[in-house]
Formats: structure tokens, C-alpha cells, sequence
């Protein structure tokens, strides 16, 4: 399929342009520390600033003395009052999918009765299925090579096909996250499967929903083209949906949604640039980013056993002397935690046994080289502040091992959090009442405006 450039430019025009364009603009980002401006929103002990209140989730890193200092501790992620790691012992226990009743939690603010559980799992169950026509027109039609650009577009699309779309009623509100919540998944699973037909020239297979299943049962049921899974693996896929369920209101693409939600905009709006937000490689899209980075440093280091020599890669990737250029190891490092993401040693845990029986043992024990490496180099080149390994780290590998492609390891992540972005929307829409607009400091000069006829060039 063939796709005319869009405002295709001639390179020497193009050239042109950047150089006006750089000659005229430049900010100085220690201009920033001087006015006290809080670039990225951070304080500069690298907490965030204090931009709302919620009851959703609390993300916890460090903690504050009475002198403000700044102290690390261990990573907690707590929702709606109930620590992650209870969560997932509970499903551990009772070997039993965990992300429906999550879903509930962060919602509604409560756990559900074992009546009411049953009674949203078959209501989220039943709206799996897209609005006729829906499949046809918005992600057939108009494939994407990008899931998390299809996505979006086919959240907007959406709007078109509810004829309540602008009601920002609370009762409206949980209609439409439940309904979205259920259908994201089938959007995702459809956009990939036109996706290999098109751009990858490869088979293409459309599955019904099967009724009674999970949202990590239906996703493998549906992306598979034997539609075979087991119990194992769609536990381990229910287990990614579930320490990504929510991150807060300050994560990127969590308070993207709030700021679209605090203008009035409908769900359609805020969900699409949530997922927008959610699609960088310095958010959701860092799991990817990992995978080729792991894929990339066991193919030039000689030996994986040897700390010294896999320390050395690290550090010339820091230095932007190896890697893609960008300074950056992937899957290590985050805006608030410093010790340990709790995420990040669940999923280690959880990974390991597949890791051993599928064969990516090599692989696993890389991302725990990684893990404990990284932090000591960051220390030596960047004398920064405590770095651990994030939920990125890992997420990728499981991915990898349960057989999905890397076209939906991001998408995925979207689909665990739109219950969060839905409960942070509510909440905004409830409670806070108030259009988000922080400030920017102008720093332009004044100019005389000549006539057109007057300039030189």
C-alpha cells in the first residue's frame, strides 16, 4: 500500500527552515533554575510539584523530614489504600485473575463483594464486541503501521458512535470507561491484525470474543491465530495488566488526561491523548526500547557472565558512545523511585520460572546484570541521585516469552491503564472543578515590525 509523503518539502527548503528557525530560538535551560521555573513540573530535589489531590493511587519513593529533606525508601505503589504487592500475593494465593477486580478498585474507591465481582466481569464481558460497522470503517479502512497511533484514533472514532458523547455526568462517565475498558482490547488485537496484513504481508486472523473469559485470556485467545493459550501464561499476562493498572495522577499520560478533563472535553478526547502521552519512549514506550537495548548488549558483549565487561557497554552507552546515541539505559531510572520500583521485583519474580522453561534464561539473567550494574554506573558518571531498575526492565521479556509481538508491547501497557486514566478523569470531572493552567515565563525581546516591502533577503 502506498502513502504519498504528507507536506513533502524539498530537503534544501527544509534545510532553510531549521536555520531560521534556530537562529531565532534558542532557551538557555539555566535560565530555568534562575527564574525558579520547575522544569518537567519537578522541584529541584526531583520531586514532583504539587499540582492536585486524589484518593486513586499513591505512588511512594521517598520520604520528606521535618527539615524538607529528601529521604529514600523502598518503592511502595498503593492503590485506592491497598498496597500492590497484597494484591498480587491475593492472586498468587488463590492462583486467580486479579485485573477485573482492580479495575472495580480503582473506579469505585471499594473491593467489590464476591456478587458484585462476578456481576462487572460479565458486564465488562459482554461489551468486549465493537459497535457494528466499527471494525470495518475506523481500523480496516485506514490501517496504521503505529497500534498506539491506531488506538488513539480509534478512541476519537468512537466519539462518532455515542450518542451521549458530551454527557460529563458521573453516571455517563463510568458508562463510557466501562465500555471503553472492555473494548480497548479488541481495538488493539483488530489494529494488529490489519497491521500484519498490510504492512508485514503476513496472515491475518479476526476472533470472536469468547464469553466467561478474562481481559488477559481474551487478549491471548483473540491474538492468537489457534486461539491456544495456558493457564500460566494468561496469569502472567494478567499479572503485566495489574502492576500497571495506575501510576498516579503526575505520571505523563495520567495527568494528560486530567488536563483535558479539567477543560470539559469528552472522554474520547482524553483517553486518545492519554494514549498519545502514553506512546513516547520516555513513558509507556520504554519497554520496547529495553528489548532492543538487551537484544543489542548480548550481541557485543563476548561474555554475559562478565560483570566487568558488561559494565563497560553500560557505561559507554551512558556516554553516548554505544547504543542509540541517546545516553539513556533503558529500563532504569525513575521520577519517584530510588531505591526500588515495586513493580519492577514483581515482575522479576513472576518472570523467572518461564524464563528457564521457554529458554530465555540468557536474556533474563542479562536484565539482572542490568539491574545491579546500572545503578553503580550511574553513580560514577553522573553523581545523580539513586537510581533503581522500573517496570520496564522486565515487562518487555515477559512479553517476549509469551510469544507477543513487539508491536503491542506498548499498547499493552495502554490497556492496563486506562482504568486508572478513567478513575483520575472522574475524579477531575467531580471534584476538581477547575481548568489546569500553570504559567510559562516569556522570554522574547522586543522588535520593531518593518514593512514587507522594507525587509532585506
Amino acid at each position: 500500500m502506498y502513502y504519498p509523503d504528507v507536506a513533502a518539502l524539498d530537503p534544501e527548503d527544509l534545510r532553510i527552515l531549521c536555520d531560521e528557525y534556530l537562529k531565532n530560538n534558542f532557551i538557555d535551560p539555566h535560565v530555568s533554575e534562575k527564574l525558579g521555573v520547575k522544569r518537567g513540573l519537578r522541584n529541584a530535589d526531583g520531586t514532583g510539584v504539587l499540582a492536585g489531590l486524589t484518593n486513586v493511587c499513591n505512588v511512594v519513593g521517598y520520604e520528606r523530614g521535618d527539615d524538607g529533606s529528601v529521604r529514600p525508601v523502598p518503592g511502595r505503589l498503593i492503590y485506592r489504600g491497598i498496597d500492590l504487592e497484597t494484591l498480587v500475593a491475593e492472586a498468587d494465593t488463590h492462583d486467580r485473575f486479579m485485573f477485573e477486580e482492580v479495575i472495580w478498585l480503582l473506579l469505585f474507591g471499594s473491593l467489590p463483594s464476591k456478587n458484585m465481582l462476578s456481576r462487572f466481569c460479565k458486564l465488562i464481558d459482554s461489551h468486549r464486541e465493537l459497535p457494528h460497522g466499527f471494525a470495518d470503517d475506523m481500523i480496516m479502512n485506514s490501517p496504521s503501521p503505529n497500534l498506539m497511533n491506531k488506538m488513539a484514533r480509534s478512541v476519537l472514532a468512537m466519539y462518532s458512535y455515542d450518542e451521549h458523547a458530551e454527557d460529563n455526568s458521573l453516571q455517563n462517565i463510568l458508562r463510557q470507561s466501562i465500555n471503553l475498558i472492555a473494548e480497548l482490547p479488541t481495538m488493539m488485537v483488530n489494529a494488529y491484525q490489519i497491521k500484519r496484513r498490510v504492512y508485514d504481508r503476513d496472515s491475518m486472523y479476526f476472533h470472536l470474543p469468547t464469553e466467561g473469559q478474562s481481559t488477559a485470556e481474551h487478549i491471548l485467545s483473540t491474538y492468537r491465530p489457534d486461539q491456544k493459550f495456558t493457564h500460566e501464561e494468561a496469569r502472567l499476562l494478567d499479572l503485566c495488566l495489574l502492576v500497571h493498572a495506575d501510576h498516579g495522577g503526575g505520571n505523563c499520560s495520567t495527568f494528560t488526561c486530567r488536563v483535558l478533563s479539567s477543560s470539559g472535553t469528552d472522554i474520547y478526547a482524553s483517553i486518545s491523548a492519554a494514549i498519545g502521552a502514553l506512546k513516547g519512549p520516555k513513558h509507556g514506550g520504554a519497554n520496547l526500547k529495553v528489548m532492543h537495548q538487551l537484544d543489542y548488549i548480548l550481541e557485543y558483549v563476548d561474555n554475559p557472565g562478565n560483570d566487568d565487561e558488561v559494565r563497560e557497554l553500560l557505561r559507554k552507552i551512558l556516554r553516548r558512545q554505544a547504543g542509540d546515541g541517546s545516553g539513556l539505559i533503558y529500563g532504569i531510572g525513575h521520577a519517584v523511585y530510588t531505591l526500588s520500583d515495586p513493580r519492577a521485583q514483581i515482575l522479576k519474580t513472576h518472570a523467572k520460572r518461564l524464563a528457564y522453561e521457554k529458554g530465555f534464561d540468557e536474556e533474563y539473567e542479562m536484565l539482572c546484570s542490568i539491574e545491579r550494574l546500572a545503578p553503580q554506573i550511574f553513580a560514577e558518571e553522573k553523581g545523580a541521585k539513586r537510581v533503581c531498575a522500573n517496570v520496564d526492565l522486565f515487562s518487555g521479556l515477559i512479553y517476549r516469552m509469551l510469544g507477543i509481538s513487539e508491536d503491542l508491547y506498548t499498547p499493552l501497557f495502554a490497556i492496563a491503564r486506562v482504568p486508572g486514566w478513567c478513575a483520575h478523569r472522574a475524579e477531575e470531572v467531580e471534584f476538581a472543578n477547575r481548568i489546569i493552567r500553570p504559567a510559562y515565563k516569556y522570554l522574547g525581546t522586543p522588535q520593531e515590525y518593518t514593512t514587507l516591502g522594507s525587509r532585506n533577503g
